[in-house]
């Protein structure tokens, strides 16, 4: 994943309005979002080359979402998959906190990441870079390849279009977040970031929908979390066009943990 705009606990019918695009090489196979018949209560799409995921929820709300964190310097060889990160917090029944306190402890396994996990009480973020644990308060966020919030021109044009659109709105669509994230513009060059990498693709990922040759936007997410408890995760996926895509669509109740076992 590699940007994350969304309004925390800031909406009158709303928890949690996300929109998130997932940036790839085309040739790095992918399955859709779908819930995992290895955890049924787990919904995901899933990265078939390491078998972890960029983003997901599970049918009693823990969510959670990944981003690298741009540094070229700071790679390191044989480095575990970060995409186990977001799967191992929604197969697990950890707090939050827990988990990211088990998280920094094993920092050093991974290449550079920021980390969104959090359940029906709060959402937490944890950058690899800093160390950083912090607790999120009602607001609108930004997360690309830098620290929450890094002020890159997509960051904060995703995070204006948000508040926006959802002011004075009731009824949050799906269909304008999927129009946010088809922003193809690419920044100007006094905007860009340096983040060690060449000015052609620094110039190519400055843009929201990032349309490259071998490398760009693969999938497109929303997911909005009533305070009734209804869920709504829609997933767009695109053929290396923004023109050509499938839609897959999932709705349902939050449970509880203790609904969920008596069901089984």
């Amino acid at each position: 994943m590699c940007l994350i705009f969304f309004a925390y606990d800031c909406h009158p019918h709303y928890r949690l309005i996300l929109a998130a695009n997932r940036d790839e090489y085309f040739h790095r196979p992918t399955e859709r979002a779908h819930f995992w018949q290895s955890n049924p209560r787990v919904l995901a799409g899933r990265d078939l080359e390491m078998l972890g995921t960029w983003m997901g929820i599970t049918r009693s709300g823990r969510f959670a979402a990944l981003t690298n964190f741009r540094d070229p310097l700071a790679q390191i060889t044989n480095a575990k998959s970060r995409g186990t990160l977001v799967s191992g917090f929604l197969c697990m029944n950890e707090y939050p906190i827990r988990y990211l306190q088990e998280v920094e402890l094993s920092r050093d396994l991974y290449n550079p990441f920021n980390l969104l996990v959090g359940d029906s009480s709060n959402l937490m973020y944890y950058c690899h870079q800093t160390s950083e644990v912090k607790v999120l308060k009602p607001g609108i966020y930004g997360l690309s390849n830098h620290r929450l919030d890094t002020p890159w021109p997509k960051v904060q044009k995703s995070k204006q279009a948000l508040a926006n659109y959802i002011n004075n709105k009731t009824l949050i669509e799906a269909q304008a977040l999927f129009e946010i994230l088809a922003d193809d513009k690419m920044a100007q060059d006094h905007e860009l970031p340096d983040t060690g990498i060449s000015y052609e693709f620094e110039k190519l990922l400055s843009s929201i929908f990032i349309q490259g040759t071998d490398y760009g936007t693969r999938s497109s997410t929303v997911l909005l979390i009533g305070r009734n408890d209804r869920v709504t995760f829609k997933e767009r996926s695109f053929m290396q066009s923004p023109k050509n895509f499938v839609d897959v669509c999932y709705e349902f109740d939050l449970k509880s943990r203790n609904q969920l076992n008596s069901s089984l």
